[in-house]
């Protein structure tokens, strides 16, 4: 099973090689009937940034995770090997892009949420401090060393890296942010649970009305003290004497919200609050806006379109949300950067409208909730009001699929936007994208987006990570799309409005082709 994880490469499981980069794919989906852009060449870059989404920082050591669903049930996201590892894929990903910093800086980078699996202090703790180049103890409860001597096991103190100074990063929320586990906001039993050290007893809460309520099963913890991350205290109730215990940890309690904002306004690294404010972490309200480039007309907007915790639902807390507030400061901003003149970028953590099996449970959660101010088909028709807007960028799907959302009106096709994914840090194939806008020859844009490996060296920790997730992805047979590496490089082509193709025509960095 994915658990043991000293039987993976006796048979077979884990290994892996480079192979050649992928090439981009030229995407004319939003064009008009018989463009070819055979002709045209890049003019001029406009934009470079990054993304990074569900790196799911992870407290394996918690007494309140979700493990024993995980191998027990096949539900990846309860229990990977890789969870022993989330800090230095992070810190893995931060060095890799600092190097590409070098050869062709970034204009700015996004997290696109899910920084952390469980809405705990301590995760979102080591999440800024990876980013912001501190000293990380990847270990909770007790100081464990289950390989004596430095840099040698999971558990051990490092220096991290740190983002370059020079690249300002922007953050969204996720649902597991400010949600325990990102689908129930926790109870007083498992926030005891959370900072106490008797493992979290609960019974089947994907299909159980009761949810929280509900008992039967502990659900384990990983044991820190042994090298492989051994599992300890899951199970039925039945077959446990006494209730399993592991040490405790104070700073194992859930955050609201407001606390997660809040606690961003401590970072070290740029913007000071990455892109939330001391006002926001009073109110909740995470959205904002920010401009990358002085010189370029583009806007960002950062959409938080995850649920409200704190009100009760009658969908699943996890699925894509939005309320009126939100909603009409969303109109307003389209609104207000389609007059200003600016080409404009949503960055939200759940997608909108893609393609998905509703036949399966992982289908289903991913529909928008029926709880949303608007559902989907409402929130593209007001999308779709914006030729200015080119792009929507999220995670939560763990995948790097490509949607083209296309003008309703053909004679309109300056009203389509491509909406683009980032995958996991955490399951494979462990990436994140850079993108590029770049002005062509005749004033369509094209956004280059590629998915990108953090480097790891042979024999690190962070290579082991890689062999694990890779394991994992093989024994919970989780389909890739596309198979099969699951990577998206993609040239998206875009016509503008007459006014921004004008507007634009002088404008960016000059290719030399």
């Amino acid at each position: 099973g994915p658990n043991e994880v000293t039987k993976f490469s006796q048979y077979g499981f884990g290994f892996w090689g480079y192979g050649p980069g992928v090439p981009y794919q030229k995407r004319l989906d939003l064009m008009p009937a018989g463009y070819t852009g055979d002709n045209v060449s890049q003019a001029a870059s406009l934009l470079h940034f990054f993304s990074i989404s569900d790196i799911h920082i992870t407290d394996k050591e918690s007494p309140a995770e979700a493990i024993y669903y995980g191998y027990k049930w096949n539900i990846i996201s309860g229990y990977s090997p890789s969870m022993l590892y989330t800090t230095h894929m992070l810190n893995a990903a931060v060095k890799t892009i600092n190097g590409l910093h070098q050869t062709k800086s970034f204009d700015f980078g996004l997290s696109l949420g899910d920084a952390i699996n469980s809405s705990q202090y301590n995760e979102l703790r080591w999440f800024m401090d990876v980013m912001d180049g501190k000293f990380i103890n990847p270990d909770s409860g007790v100081k464990d060393d289950p390989n004596p001597g430095p840099n040698n096991d999971y558990q051990d103190e490092y220096k991290a890296e740190g983002l370059d100074p020079s690249i300002k990063w922007y953050q969204t929320l996720g649902n597991h942010d400010h949600i325990w586990m990102g689908m129930f906001p926790p109870d007083t039993y498992v926030r005891e649970r959370m900072t106490g050290s008797t493992i979290l007893e609960l019974g089947n809460i994907f299909t159980d009305k009761a949810g929280l309520a509900t008992r039967g099963f502990y659900m384990g913890a990983i044991d820190g003290k042994t090298v492989n991350g051994e599992i300890v205290g899951a199970g039925p109730v039945s077959s446990f004497a006494v209730p399993p215990t592991v040490p405790a940890d104070k700073n194992r309690f859930p955050l609201a919200k407001k606390e997660v904002i809040g606690e961003f306004l401590k970072s070290t690294s740029q913007p000071a609050g990455h892109g939330f404010t001391a006002a926001m972490a009073s109110t909740g309200f995470a959205n904002y806006t920010f401009e990358p480039k002085s010189d370029i007309p583009i806007k960002v907007i950062a959409l938080d379109n995850t649920n409200n915790a704190d009100k009760p639902v009658t969908d699943a807390y996890g699925k894509g949300y939005i309320d009126k507030e939100r909603y009409d400061w969303l109109v307003a901003e389209l609104d207000k950067g389609q007059a200003e003149g600016k080409l404009m970028i949503i960055a939200a953590h759940i997608p909108i409208k893609v393609k998905i099996d509703p036949s399966t449970l992982l289908g289903q959660s991913m529909i928008w909730s029926r709880d949303s101010y608007k559902n989907e088909d409402e929130m593209l028709a007001t999308l779709h009001n914006y030729p200015n807007l080119i792009l929507w960028v999220s995670g939560h799907r763990h995948l790097s699929v490509v949607t083209p959302q296309p003008s309703p009106d053909p004679a309109k096709p300056e009203l389509g936007f491509w909406e683009v994914e980032t995958p996991s840090l955490r399951e494979y194939p462990q990436q994140f994208r850079t993108f590029q806008i770049v002005r062509n020859s005749d004033n369509t844009i094209s956004i280059f987006a590629a998915d990108v490996d953090p480097v790891a060296p042979e024999g690190s920790l962070v290579a082991r990570a890689r062999s694990y997730a890779i394991a994992a992805n093989q024994l919970f047979k989780i389909v890739q799309d596309p198979m099969p590496t699951g990577v998206v490089n993609v040239e998206l082509i875009k016509k503008l409005s007459l006014d921004m193709q004008n507007k634009i025509k002088l404008l960016g960095k000059p290719l030399n082709q």
